[in-house]
């Protein structure tokens, strides 16, 4: 599973998941039990052509090019999948890109099909946690990037007497995910069972590094999302 970070614009927005954004202002500890059904082909559609064009493709070797040459048919298996409960998570492909400090950052390159159904589950949750999340906050939220983030940083700074300023990182973050603590924190708002197994499928689904395969007990494959 990638760590499920949508792109900064999202995809053009079906009708229906706005209802969700809607009930989630109205009530801020409604849980939500029906959520997969907003899941349709035309809303893949809009995920699918929300994905990087050029980007490099996972353990199931598909581009985007390729997969569009017959989207419509595969998105309607792919919704049929979904819906049957027979849709199977395929693992990362395990990269790794340089750092600053000379480490390395190991990536997870998903799947095509992975990454237009994960892309399709996080909108509907962004229309549940939008409604919580303060306005300070810019990391990996739809519209806000880090570049708005230093506009903010230095408006506060020339506005108001500040007089120092933390820097702090969470070193492995994502290596060291604890998927129950996930899953439980998902469940505070989201109760459709068959989203949370989507979730579980991803997080278990491992990753596949130079052809070997090896499960993820703890942590989740960090990927970058992007727009064409």
């Amino acid at each position: 599973m990638s760590n499920m970070s949508p792109p900064q614009s999202g995809p053009s927005m079906p009708q229906e998941p706005w209802r969700v954004r809607e009930a989630a202002k109205r009530n801020k500890k409604i849980r939500f039990n029906a959520l997969l059904h907003h899941v349709r082909t035309s809303f893949l559609r809009d995920c699918f052509n929300a994905l990087k064009r050029q980007a490099a493709p996972g353990v199931d070797g598909v581009t985007w090019q390729e997969y569009e040459q017959d989207v419509e048919n595969r998105l309607t298996g792919l919704q049929n999948r979904i819906h049957r409960g027979t849709y199977r998570a395929q693992p990362s492909r395990r990269v790794y890109i340089p750092k600053a400090d000379g480490r390395q950052r190991p990536l997870g390159i998903a799947a095509l099909e992975d990454k237009i159904v994960q892309q399709a589950v996080v909108i509907l949750l962004e229309q549940i946690y939008e409604e919580e999340f303060l306005g300070f906050s810019y990391g990996f939220r739809p519209g806000r990037g880090p570049h708005a983030a230093l506009d903010a940083l230095t408006v506060s700074i020339e506005r108001m007497p500040v007089k120092w300023i933390l820097d702090a990182d969470i070193r492995g973050f994502f290596d060291n995910v604890d998927h129950e603590w996930v899953m439980r924190f998902v469940q505070h708002r989201v109760a459709d069972r068959r989203i949370l197994r989507l979730i579980q499928k991803w997080l278990k689904a491992g990753v596949s590094e130079n052809g070997q395969w090896s499960e993820t007990k703890m942590g989740m494959p960090q990927e970058r999302w992007s727009h064409p």
